[in-house]
């Protein structure tokens, strides 16, 4: 039976919790809701024994970054490290970052500041999950570190001028999003507000928030994200793109 496991390696702020949806909320919007999944509380040190009983692994967004000196990062690295071939591993923001990290990258706080709001990616790389196909997507955002070097082994599929390295893969089972799909706009311009002045700068927050208003395509990578996860077939092609 399809089961995905949510690994989780941070929490919504506080503020957010009673106003927005939870986690499992968030990604039910991103599997479908019929799709199982089972939580585990990284921070807590609990990660699944048996990868292969999964058919796929989304690690979350989180505070931290994968360079702090943290007691669970280390054993989620060496866990993606053992898990990789074994299940289809995705990653999303803080995710993105420790599995490129997990598989010889190089994750930086960026000295190009936080990046907030609507960014829009060039898609550069091909592959046989992006169904319907698109030369570029803009998803929210919200991440302070980036990844600045990645392996040999790695292939580049998303990218813009700000974040070079937006959209990783490595071999058919392991990809990452330095975006966040999962995130309503609502929710992202939630989190900008809370983080304005003390953490964002209000010229950048107001910038972000006027970005958030824009059409987005989630639609578009939530399509991605369940054909690689769930190995759905792509659609014929004159049936539509199937969202």
């Amino acid at each position: 039976m399809t089961r995905i496991a949510i690994l989780e390696t941070g929490h919504p702020p506080e503020h957010l919790r009673d106003a927005f949806d939870d986690y499992p909320a968030r990604f039910r919007y991103l599997l479908g809701e019929n799709v199982p999944t089972t939580r585990f509380d990284v921070q807590s040190g609990h990660l699944p024994d048996d990868p292969s009983i999964f058919t796929g692994a989304i690690v979350t967004g989180s505070a931290a970054g994968v360079y702090d000196d943290l007691p669970w990062i280390q054993p989620l690295v060496e866990w993606l490290q053992a898990a990789r071939g074994r299940t289809r591993l995705l990653g999303i923001c803080f995710g993105h970052q420790v599995l490129a990290h997990a598989f010889g990258g190089k994750v930086e706080k960026s000295h190009k500041g936080w990046g907030v709001g609507l960014h829009r990616y060039d898609v550069v790389g091909r592959e046989p999950w992006m169904h319907p196909r698109a030369a570029s997507i803009a998803i929210p955002v919200s991440h302070q570190d980036q990844v600045v070097a990645v392996s040999e082994d790695a292939r580049v599929i998303a990218s813009s001028a700000f974040t070079p390295y937006a959209g990783l893969a490595w071999g058919e089972d392991a990809l990452s999003f330095q975006c966040h799909p999962e995130f309503q706009p609502a929710y992202a311009a939630a989190l900008i507000e809370g983080r304005r002045g003390h953490r964002i700068p209000h010229d950048l927050a107001d910038e972000a928030l006027l970005s958030l208003e824009g059409a987005n395509d989630r639609s578009v990578l939530t399509a991605w994200i369940r054909a690689f996860l769930l190995l759905t077939p792509p659609p014929v092609e004159s049936d539509g793109s199937g969202i």
